[in-house]
């Protein structure tokens, strides 16, 4: 058996004695560090507390912060790093930074408006901030969609599907997604 959830999520279940962690000897902690970063530390600490002493605990994580570090440092015993680096951007992706001095969504709008940005990917931080910036585009006349954790799968594959396809021209996403 196994239970897929995010910490709260958990911690609700077991503050409802819907679950019991201690027959549970697997504990796998995706995005460790965006976990850490949105205030779950202290989620995962009580969810860890009530599992065996000795399990076997996974964190995946893209960045190996200071606070993943002290987690990793208090919870693993004798831990396993495996580092896996990806190739650089892909030749047919155009990668740049752009120095911003005023306002973002004016500097994004105008940038979108030129020649050659027929496909973009656009990730933010928060759901909601996603959501903010398709119906900003939108607004504008572009054809944009959004994907993350609050939509069904369906809308998210549809979504993906209008943005492969051309029928949308920009795809918003939280970068969990």
């Amino acid at each position: 058996n196994f239970i897929i959830g995010t910490p709260g999520r958990l911690k609700d279940l077991i503050n409802r004695n819907a679950i019991n962690l201690s027959k549970f000897n697997t504990l796998v902690l995706d995005e460790a560090d965006r976990m850490l970063d949105m205030g779950f530390i202290n989620d995962m600490r009580f969810v860890m507390s009530l599992m065996p002493k000795e399990r076997q605990t996974l964190f995946f994580s893209a960045t190996l912060s200071p606070t993943v570090e002290t987690l990793i440092n208090e919870f693993l015993k004798e831990p396993v790093r495996i580092s896996v680096k990806t190739q650089d951007t892909a030749k047919n992706v155009d990668q740049d930074v752009v120095k911003v001095s005023g306002s973002k969504s004016d500097t994004l709008h105008e940038l979108l408006d030129k020649e050659g940005f027929s496909k973009v990917l656009i990730f933010g931080r928060t759901k909601r901030g996603v959501e903010k910036i398709s119906e900003e585009l939108l607004a504008k006349g572009f054809k944009a969609e959004s994907i993350h954790g609050d939509k069904h799968q369906r809308q998210r594959e549809r979504a993906i599907k209008m943005f492969k396809d051309g029928s949308i021209q920009i795809l918003v996403a939280t970068d969990v997604a």
